[in-house]
């Protein structure tokens, strides 16, 4: 999920997506506070939530730096698939590493790896949502044996589509919200940067649903749930730069898929939303040159999350897709 404004498109996103995962709990589904397990993997714990059914479906979430708790929204696929949802390093209930260099999307791609040993799989099927897309991408790529269907949901192709993320971003906040800009474009002059808790407190003065949804009401905060390190906004400045809500740096100004992906023989599905203001539909679209032997699908009436708003027909979609 990306363009972080961290306090409302990061935080504000997981704890909204938190609150629409609590109903869950009341359903005699799995608690992901207490009904996981630790899996050591690459020398730390990982914790994971696993139940269900099937061939397993791995979920990587978005980010950079956040837990699996927003992806909850999955779990009526357990009637068809084992589902497998972790906190990647640095997330969640998982360790947290001393350096902040230790966090790198090639180190997240391994932990899928060391996962999928780790809990005896042998062939995958994987589903990366947002930034969770680059490490499903890229581990499809340098493990294609290992991965049975590969979905890829409101995802980037590139560094070159993470920028227009930014730009894009920040073009409708300057039109619709210009007391916020002009209040961040007065700290900006002065030498502040997206990584500075002052600039990220301005972003998160946007509505989480301007920018993510076709029906922002699906993400009015109803309550709260509590989650630990839901949001590693420290570890997302250290994988997108320091000046990332900007200008794209770090691990993410230089991932490029683009060239990569027609090489890939597993069932791709690509998964978009005409109303993403982030993973925008005109850069989203050129999946289908870049991966032209992949299914991309564009959800009319959705945002970045369809899974949220419309998940009837994103679910089936998937079910008939990893049926194949």
């Amino acid at each position: 999920m990306m363009k972080k404004m961290i306090s409302k498109k990061a935080i504000g996103f997981f704890c909204l997506l938190l609150v629409l995962s609590a109903k869950l709990y009341s359903q005699a589904l799995p608690s992901s506070l207490t009904d996981g397990k630790y899996y050591t993997v690459n020398g730390k714990k990982l914790w994971v939530v696993s139940f269900g059914k099937g061939d397993p479906l791995f979920f990587v979430a978005g980010g950079p730096g956040g837990a699996h708790l927003g992806l909850r929204s999955f779990d009526s696929l357990s009637t068809t698939n084992t589902l497998v949802y972790f906190d990647g390093y640095g997330r969640g209930k998982s360790d947290t590493a001393q350096q902040l260099s230790a966090y790198s999307l090639s180190g997240d791609i391994e932990d899928v790896e060391g996962l999928r040993k780790a809990m005896g799989f042998g062939q995958i099927n994987i589903l990366g949502h947002s930034y969770g897309g680059l490490v499903a991408q890229g581990y499809a790529l340098k493990y294609p044996a290992n991965v049975k269907h590969l979905i890829v949901a409101n995802s980037f192709h590139s560094f070159v589509m993470w920028q227009e993320n930014d730009d894009n971003s920040n073009h409708e906040i300057k039109t619709n919200y210009p007391e916020v800009w002009d209040s961040l474009m007065l700290i900006r002059n002065a030498g502040a940067i997206s990584s500075d808790r002052q600039h990220q407190d301005i972003y998160g003065k946007v509505p989480y649903g301007f920018l993510y949804a076709y029906n922002p009401d699906r993400f009015l905060k109803r309550g709260s749930v509590k989650y630990p390190n839901a949001f590693n906004a420290a570890l997302y400045y250290q994988m997108v730069g320091q000046d990332g809500d900007f200008i794209v740096g770090s691990d993410i100004g230089n991932f490029d898929f683009r060239k990569e992906l027609r090489n890939l023989k597993m069932p791709i599905l690509i998964i978009a939303g005409r109303y993403d203001r982030v993973s925008v539909p005109w850069m989203a679209v050129k999946y289908k040159d870049y991966c032209p032997q992949g299914k991309f699908v564009m959800f009319e009436r959705s945002g970045h999350n369809p899974q949220v708003e419309e998940p009837a027909k994103e679910f089936q979609l998937i079910r008939e897709f990893l049926g194949n």
